[in-house]
């Protein structure tokens, strides 16, 4: 996992147009998957959701915790995610707990803070920020969007995939120049670069 730093943007307020350019979002990358396939197969896609599903479930139907975290559990290819803000470092291990404990995950990686729950104003910018740097990777050419996972944590956007080193740069890249990204983080799995048929001999 690597993080790559930068420096802290002016304060962000909630933006009126979220709502609709995630709605635009979502559709554009729904319409983009069937051009461009996951490089994860469909039994892999349906390992993953149900990871997030457990996770999500086991830990907000427990009432002794679920108003003392908020916590978001991403699995792309059974490396989980886990991102968020819980209250103790006991609530932060007991998440980890449920998470390395359900079936089919790999590798979690725990980007959990002990800090204050963040605001709905907190995590509507960060929507924002999702919403932003997705709409500049549809719009980047070379670089197939679906094929890269985004997610934003109090101005951190976070990068997941199976991607080539060319990919995650360019990624990265977009990622850093959206404003209000303060940090990014690749959680990529890499594979090799295409080898480029060889022109035709006259």
């Amino acid at each position: 996992m690597t993080s790559i730093n930068f420096s802290p943007s002016i304060s962000r307020l909630c933006h009126p147009s979220l709502l609709i350019m995630g709605v635009i979002i979502s559709l554009l990358s729904l319409l983009s998957c069937s051009a461009i396939p996951d490089r994860r197969n469909t039994d892999i896609i349906l390992k993953d959701e149900n990871i997030e599903s457990k996770a999500t479930n086991t830990l907000y139907s427990d009432t002794k915790i679920n108003k003392k975290i908020h916590v978001n559990v991403t699995s792309y290819n059974g490396i989980v995610l886990v991102t968020g803000e819980v209250l103790t470092e006991e609530l932060r291990q007991q998440v980890i707990d449920v998470v390395r404990n359900l079936p089919d995950v790999k590798r979690v990686h725990n980007e959990l803070a002990v800090s204050q729950l963040t605001t709905f104003e907190s995590r509507s910018g960060d929507t924002w920020i999702t919403s932003k740097v997705k709409s500049q990777m549809l719009s980047t050419k070379e670089l197939k969007s679906t094929l890269v996972k985004v997610v934003t944590e109090n101005d951190t956007v976070f990068l997941m995939g199976i991607v080539t080193e060319k990919e995650a740069d360019m990624a990265v890249e977009v990622a850093r120049n959206v404003e209000g990204v303060k940090r990014v983080v690749k959680i990529f799995e890499y594979i090799p670069e295409p080898v480029k048929p060889e022109p035709a001999k006259k």
